[in-house]
């Protein structure tokens, strides 16, 4: 077995993949749902621009336009990746004028309000300041007189609710913010980019952010437990930042070398079919090479089979 360019055994494998009995689950259902025919194909738009703004815009407006997704009144969370003290150039958080352009369609979509936050893993004010996407996201609001409206804000342990999670594969109840359970609609806005334990972390692994306690407990079984997040937590619309790409020591990265410029955007309603084709034209990774969206696939949390899901390019 192979995960990020090395042979490794298959104790190991199994480990990432979330324990011995989630990990032969997945090999057990995995490999006929990748090959099945049937169900509903749904849209991956695979976007191309000049600037991330112009890429996130371009990429729902070919999905139908951010109306298709939230309606006239809604509450919208948006959930970038703010986890690291990292600049923009760098390519571990999501790009600042990204956050701000999804952002700006949720709201002429009609949404009364846009909820940006994220549970980070250096010190929060200095991720939300050197990523950019405080300021960025602060300006917009200030500049179309939307501060009441748009707000980014740091998490509150105070807001973090112990909440059931029915039929979990592994975690029948966790801390969950508040924010995100109450949301009318959540879009998730991530960066692609490499993760040291999970190989790639893309649209699945980012709503880790929404998660109190500690969270590193559950890589030990991180498939199970991120496909019982998006069951609790189901998200309305992904869209992947991939402009800068971090391919190599992340998820937290810091040298430019490690970085490369992709210039694209994955979006679809279906974050495991978005996480599917990102991780194929990034990382050339099919589904097998990556357990938690094995995992994700076989446990039909989103599309279950390649075959459902249809690349719309431009």
């Amino acid at each position: 077995m192979t995960m990020d360019g090395r042979r490794v055994s298959r104790r190991t494998f199994l480990r990432v993949a979330g324990g011995a009995a989630g990990a032969l689950a997945a090999s057990a259902l995995f490999p006929p749902c990748l090959h099945a025919s049937g169900g509903k194909t749904v849209d991956v738009a695979i976007a191309s621009a000049a600037t991330s703004a112009e890429r996130a815009r371009k990429a729902v407006a070919m999905l139908g336009g951010m109306k298709a997704f939230v309606s006239r009144g809604d509450v919208v969370v948006v959930k970038p990746n703010i986890g690291w003290d990292r600049t923009p150039e760098q390519a571990a958080n999501t790009d600042p004028e990204f956050v701000v352009a999804v952002a700006e369609m949720c709201m002429a979509a009609g949404a009364k309000a846009v909820r940006i936050f994220d549970r980070t893993c250096n010190d929060p004010r200095r991720c939300y300041v050197n990523s950019g996407i405080e300021e960025a996201v602060e300006r917009f609001a200030r500049t179309n007189r939307v501060e009441d409206a748009v707000r980014i804000y740091h998490v509150e342990d105070r807001k973090f609710v112990r909440t059931a999670i029915p039929n979990a594969l592994s975690i029948k109840e966790w801390n969950l913010y508040r924010d995100a359970l109450e949301a009318d609609k959540i879009i998730n806005v991530p960066i692609a980019k490499h993760h040291s334990l999970a190989g790639i972390t893309l649209g699945l692994k980012n709503m880790m952010g929404v998660m109190g306690g500690n969270r590193g407990q559950i890589h030990y079984r991180l498939s199970e437990c991120l496909v019982d997040i998006h069951r609790r937590l189901p998200v309305a619309l992904t869209v992947i930042d991939a402009g800068r790409v971090l391919v190599r020591n992340g998820p937290s990265g810091g040298n430019l070398a490690d970085v490369k410029s992709f210039g694209k955007v994955f979006a679809s309603r279906d974050g495991i079919a978005a996480d599917v084709v990102a991780a194929e034209r990034i990382f050339r990774r099919s589904p097998r090479d990556v357990p938690h969206l094995a995992m994700a696939m076989a446990s039909g949390l989103g599309v279950t089979s390649l075959a459902q899901i249809r690349r719309v390019e431009g």
